[in-house]
């Protein structure tokens, strides 16, 4: 019964710790939430739809009251009485709708394109906290290692058998490390402020030591056709185009002669005159370049739209190839650091004294600095691929 509720309270204790770190899914899934800047966007979007949906009914009726007094008296007094309703040509309200659809499809491209931006920057910010919670715990080590080093070089000092030297070099080496230690910790802190930051105010404490899980990259052919199918930027851009064309079509109709049409009543000298009245705007000077304005604006849209897939193509082509470089790298350090103990090592060789304190301390900063290296790839391989991918976020 003992070993049993001693196994239950360590699996209770590990769960209770597990649902106290926030995994990368869990932080990202927040933000999405409480973001202030993914909020707004959201409401400045809602805006935009309300807007684009206005002005596709007709203009609002007219009312006309006149009451002349006629002069001299016997000529009597004249009352007219119109109610007019003014129509755009029939196509231009197809073309309204049409153009509104695009307009809110746009915006809805724009806020997917916000929101990726947001989530991309918190996703980068959770990749290099892992890095840099596996530094800290490296810093530890070394730190606990370099403490112990020195207890023991004073204690052999103190008896006689060591020298100062040796406690002057372990001390100097002492105070690097908690140096170093002190500014990754101060980096985790700043981090994690970000990280409350994009929550809205929320605290987040980001503890993990293990990056995201990795899907199968896919081939470059095959990741930039899934970009250009997914993309909210070049589908808000290939949208702004659609939206520009529906513009050329709307000012071409909004050219056509205006319709207009009511009642009319007419009171004069005891007789009353009333029937439908009916009009038509002449389109001679209004619209004037009108149509040749938005044909401009829509060259000037494709020629956009074509400078940021080219741009955008070798963006993609520079981080893929980056990646691919940053693959081969991590995986020679991973081969090499699976195997490799050098602490262990270099301390028996210390311990039996076939290694000075100098070439030990000298061997343990080679040792170090390669392995802060491989974290360091090991940070940037991620992020290249978050960037990569920050079309699925």
């Amino acid at each position: 019964m003992k070993k049993y509720f001693i196994i239950k309270l360590f699996v209770l204790s590990f769960i209770i710790n597990t649902k106290a770190q926030s995994s990368a899914d869990t932080v990202l899934a927040s933000i999405a939430k409480n973001n202030k800047t993914i909020i707004a966007n959201t409401q400045y979007c809602e805006a935009q739809k309300l807007q684009y949906k206005t002005g596709l009914t007709p203009y609002n009726p007219s009312v006309n009251y006149d009451y002349l007094i006629g002069s001299p008296n016997t000529t009597g007094n004249q009352t007219d009485f119109t109610v007019t309703q003014t129509f755009d040509f029939p196509t231009a309200y197809i073309k309204k709708k049409q153009l509104s659809e695009q307009q809110i499809a746009q915006a809805e491209f724009q806020l997917t394109a916000k929101r990726q931006d947001v989530l991309l920057e918190a996703k980068l910010i959770c990749i290099e906290l892992v890095y840099r919670n596996k530094l800290q715990s490296r810093f530890a080590q070394r730190k606990q290692n370099t403490e112990k080093l020195l207890s023991d070089f004073q204690t052999k000092m103190n008896k006689g058998e060591g020298n100062v030297l040796d406690v002057n070099k372990a001390q100097l080496q002492l105070i690097e490390i908690n140096k170093e230690f002190q500014q990754n910790l101060s980096s985790i802190n700043q981090l994690n402020q970000k990280l409350t930051e994009l929550n809205g105010g929320n605290a987040i404490i980001f503890t993990d030591t293990i990056y995201p899980p990795l899907t199968n990259i896919a081939s470059f052919e095959q990741l930039e056709n899934e970009i250009k199918t997914t993309d909210p930027i070049l589908k808000f851009l290939e949208q702004g185009k659609l939206v520009t064309q529906k513009q050329v079509e709307l000012s071409k109709a909004m050219s056509l002669p205006k319709l207009e049409t009511g009642y009319r009543y007419q009171g004069i000298l005891g007789q009353t005159f009333q029937g439908v009245h009916a009009g038509i705007t002449i389109p001679l000077w209004e619209n004037k370049n009108i149509v040749k304005t938005q044909q401009a604006n829509l060259l000037f849209a494709d020629l956009n739209l074509q400078d940021h897939r080219n741009e955008y193509y070798y963006e993609i082509k520079q981080l893929y190839e980056k990646y691919t470089n940053l693959k081969i790298t991590l995986s020679e350090y991973q081969t090499v650091f699976a195997s490799l103990n050098n602490t262990t090592l270099l301390n028996r060789a210390l311990a039996s004294g076939q290694i000075s304190t100098i070439e030990y301390f000298m061997e343990m900063s080679y040792y170090y600095n390669a392995f802060n290296n491989y974290l360091q790839t090991e940070n940037e391989f991620y992020e290249v691929v978050a960037e990569l991918y920050k079309h699925n976020l």
